[in-house]
C-alpha cells in the first residue's frame, strides 16, 4: 500500500528543517570570531563551524589554551548561567601575561605597580563595557550575530574592517611569537633537567643565587656568562659528553629550531580540532602557577623595604619612570574586547551582563595581583636585588627545581597543543580575507606558516624577552580595540542621537590620548 504524506505535514517538516537550518546558520555566524593568548593573548577563540565536533558542542579557547564545552555547562541550548559566563571571561583573559606581571611590578615600583593594576583593570573594564553597548546602539533590526569588528566596519567602513583585521593579527601573531619564545625556554630547561638526572650530573650555573633547597637565581647578573650553557660540574660525569650536550642544546641557537620539526607540520593541517581535546590544561596551568607561587612564598618569606623615590643595592623605588612597561603588559593582560560580545550574548540572564563582566574582571585583577605581589614580595632581597626578577618569573628558579620543572613541562605540552590552533585562526583570518578561502593551497598556507614560525625563531634567538613582546603587541592592539574604537564609537553614536555632552567628549578623548601615550611610551622607555 503506497505511503501517503499530507501536504500540510510536508510544509510542517520543511518549516522545522528551515528553522533548524536558520538556527545553525546563526550559531555558525556567532562563533566566527577570533581573539589574542592571551592573551592571553592571548583573547577567547571559539572554534569555526567545521572544527566543532558536533552542533551542540562549542569550544572556547583562551590565550593559555583552555578549551571547554559551552553547551555542556548550559541551562538551555547556547545559554550559560552567570557562573559559567564569569568563568569563561576569567579563563579567556588569563594568558601568558601572568608570567610577566612580577617583572612589570618591578619596572613600575611596588606601590605604583599595585595602583596601576587596579587602575588599568578599571579602565579596561569601562572600555569593555562600552564595547558591549556599542552593538546595542546601532539602529538596525538584527545585529545579534555581530562581533566588535563588525561594529567597527559599520561605523568606519572598509577602514574599520581592515584596521580591525590588522590589529587582530598583531595580537594573534604577537601571542604566537611569545609562545615560541616560551616553548623554547621550557623545552631547554626540561631537556637540561632530564639530561642531568639521567646522567647523574650535579651542575650549578655560574650565576648569583641563594643557597638551600629553595634556590632562587639571578640570570641577568651573569650577562658575560649566559647561565643557560655556562656551568661547573661538581660530581662525576663525562665532561666531554656534557660539553657536547651543551653545545647542541642551546636556548637561543639550537632549541628554537628543534621545535620547527614538530610544530610546522602541525600548522599545515586543514583542521586542528584534535588539539582542542588537550586544551583543558590551560586552566590547570594557571591553578598550578598560583599553587607554585604560594608554596615558594611560604618557604622564602617576605622581603620588602619601602624606598619611595631612591634606589639602593637590593630594592627598587616605590615609583619608577619605567611604569609604562607595566601598562603595556596590562593592556594585553586585560584584553578581551574583540570577543566579549559573543561571550556575553550567550549569557542566560542578559540583565546581569554588566555585573558578570565586572566580577570576571575583579577575579582576573585579583589573580594578577596575587601572583605579582607574592613573587615580588617574597623575592629574597638581600642577598639578591629586586632587579633580578625576570620577565618570565620561572627563569628565577633553576632548571633542577622540581616544582618549576613540573610547571615548565606542563606549560610546554599545553602550549604545543594550542599553538596549531592559533596558527589556524591566523590562517583563517588572513587568507580568507585575501583569497576567500582559508586553505587556498598548501603553498599559500606553507608560506604563511613559515613567516610566522620564522618570526618566532628570530625572536627566540635575538630578543627572547616575553615582557617586551607582550607590552609592544598589547599596547599596539590595545590602542585600537581598548582605547580608540570603543571611545570613538560611543561618541559618534551619542552625536547621532543628539546626546553628546562636553564632559563625555572630554573624558573619551582623554581615554584615546591615554592609549596613544601608552603605545608611544613603549618605544621611549
Amino acid at each position: 500500500r503506497p505511503f501517503h504524506v499530507e501536504p500540510t505535514n510536508i510544509v510542517s517538516v520543511n518549516d522545522d528543517m528551515q528553522r533548524v537550518t536558520d538556527e545553525a546558520s546563526a550559531m555558525n555566524k556567532r562563533i566566527h570570531y577570533y581573539s589574542r593568548l592571551t592573551s592571553p593573548a592571548d583573547r577567547a577563540l571559539i572554534a569555526p563551524d567545521h572544527v566543532l565536533p558536533a552542533p551542540d558542542e562549542i569550544y572556547v579557547y583562551s590565550p593559555l589554551g583552555t578549551a571547554f564545552k559551552v553547551a555542556s555547562c548550559t541551562d538551555g541550548y547556547g545559554k550559560n548561567s552567570s557562573l559559567v559566563t564569569i568563568f569563561m571571561i576569567w579563563n579567556t583573559m588569563m594568558g601568558t601575561s601572568i608570567l610577566s606581571i612580577p617583572w612589570g611590578i618591578k619596572q613600575a615600583g611596588f606601590t605604583s605597580g599595585i595602583i596601576l593594576i587596579l587602575l588599568m583593570g578599571i579602565l579596561t573594564l569601562y572600555c569593555c563595557y562600552r564595547v558591549v553597548k556599542s552593538r546595542q546602539m546601532i539602529p538596525l533590526t538584527d545585529t545579534s550575530n555581530w562581533e566588535f569588528p563588525d561594529v567597527c566596519k559599520y561605523y568606519f567602513g572598509s577602514f574599520g574592517q581592515w584596521s580591525s583585521l590588522l590589529f587582530s593579527m598583531v595580537s594573534l601573531v604577537g601571542a604566537m611569537v611569545v609562545y615560541w619564545v616560551l616553548m623554547s625556554n621550557f623545552l631547554f630547561n626540561t631537556g637540561k633537567f632530564i639530561y642531568n638526572f639521567v646522567h647523574d650530573i650535579n651542575v650549578t650555573d655560574i650565576v648569583p643565587g641563594t643557597n638551600g633547597s629553595n634556590k632562587v637565581i639571578c640570570p641577568s647578573a651573569a650577562s658575560d656568562h649566559p647561565p643557560q650553557n655556562r656551568s661547573v660540574m661538581f660530581s662525576s660525569g663525562n665532561r666531554t659528553g656534557f660539553e657536547l650536550f651543551e653545545e647542541w642544546w642551546d636556548k637561543s641557537k639550537t632549541v628554537p629550531f628543534y621545535l620547527i620539526a614538530v610544530l610546522l607540520p602541525l600548522l599545515n593541517l586543514k583542521s586542528p580540532s584534535f588539539f582542542a581535546k588537550f586544551n583543558v590544561l590551560g586552566t590547570v596551568s594557571v591553578v598550578y602557577l598560583v599553587f607554585l607561587v604560594t608554596v615558594k612564598a611560604a618557604h622564602l618569606g617576605i622581603h620588602l623595604e619601602f624606598n619611595w623615590f631612591t634606589e639602593n643595592e637590593f630594592f627598587v623605588p616605590e615609583f619608577r619612570i619605567l611604569f609604562p612597561q607595566l601598562t603595556g603588559v596590562l593592556t594585553l593582560a586585560f584584553f578581551i574586547h574583540n570577543c566579549v560580545i559573543t561571550l556575553l550574548q550567550n549569557n542566560k540572564n542578559q540583565e546581569n551582563n554588566v555585573r558578570d563582566l565586572s566580577i570576571a574582571y575583579f577575579l582576573v585583577g585579583l589573580t594578577y595581583l596575587y601572583v605579582g605581589v607574592i613573587i615580588f614580595a617574597s623575592f629574597p632581597s638581600p642577598p639578591l636585588s629586586k632587579e633580578c626578577i625576570e620577565q618570565n618569573f620561572l627563569d628565577n628558579f633553576p632548571s633542577d627545581d622540581i616544582m618549576s620543572f613540573v610547571a615548565r613541562i606542563f606549560l610546554l605540552f599545553q602550549m604545543m597543543t594550542v599553538y596549531p590552533l592559533l596558527g589556524y585562526l591566523a590562517r583563517v583570518q588572513l587568507l580568507r580575507q585575501f583569497f576567500g578561502n582559508a586553505y587556498p593551497s598548501l603553498f599559500h598556507v606553507l608560506i604563511l606558516n613559515i613567516a610566522i614560525v620564522g618570526a618566532g625563531v628570530a625572536m627566540a634567538g635575538f630578543y627572547p624577552n616575553i615582557g617586551g613582546i607582550i607590552r609592544y603587541s598589547g599596547a599596539t592592539c590595545g590602542l585600537a580595540f581598548v582605547f580608540v574604537y570603543p571611545s570613538l564609537i560611543y561618541m559618534i553614536s551619542l552625536h547621532r542621537a543628539g546626546q553628546l555632552t562636553w564632559p563625555a567628549l572630554i573624558i573619551h578623548i582623554f581615554i584615546i590620548l591615554l592609549g596613544l601615550a601608552n603605545l608611544i611610551a613603549q618605544f621611549l622607555l
